[in-house]
């Protein structure tokens, strides 16, 4: 009996980690996004923790966020990050995600308005979230 639970719940744990993997390809950066998500990565996480940290943010959004942060701050991910390349590709497709849900309810402008990194690494932000890049006017602003 003890047997056919353990073998249920294994078998449940890896169609649930199969699943994700299969949304995670669905809902990953096309082309070279991934490349720039993952070269924007510690200004993204300071970007996330400013946003994070903003009370004139929607709680909800604020919420997204703080799920995230623990999501990349816990040493189990759904694919190790020891592993070259990939390892690090499932958190940045996992903040896209999240960064394209955030800009659909706030808006580009707090993202614009606490970003720690270059105007560059903005349009890849930009890019990655699926929003117009400013134009250098705004941009220099």
């Amino acid at each position: 009996m003890w047997r056919d639970l353990a073998i249920g719940f294994a078998a449940t744990v890896i169609v649930a980690w199969l699943v994700l993997i299969v949304a995670l390809l669905v809902v990953r950066p096309k082309g070279g996004l991934l490349r720039e998500a993952l070269r924007i990565l510690p200004d993204l996480i300071r970007l996330l923790t400013r946003l994070a940290r903003d009370s004139t943010l929607p709680r909800g959004v604020r919420v997204r966020i703080a799920l995230l942060m623990g999501y990349l701050a816990l040493p189990i991910d759904l694919i190790p990050d020891f592993i070259p390349v990939l390892g690090y590709a499932d958190d940045a497709i996992v903040v896209a995600a999240v960064l394209r849900s955030v800009v659909r309810r706030v808006g580009s402008e707090p993202l614009q308005r606490h970003w720690p990194g270059t105007n560059d690494g903005f349009a890849a932000l930009c890019r990655l979230a699926g929003i117009a890049p400013p134009t250098e006017q705004t941009a220099n602003n």
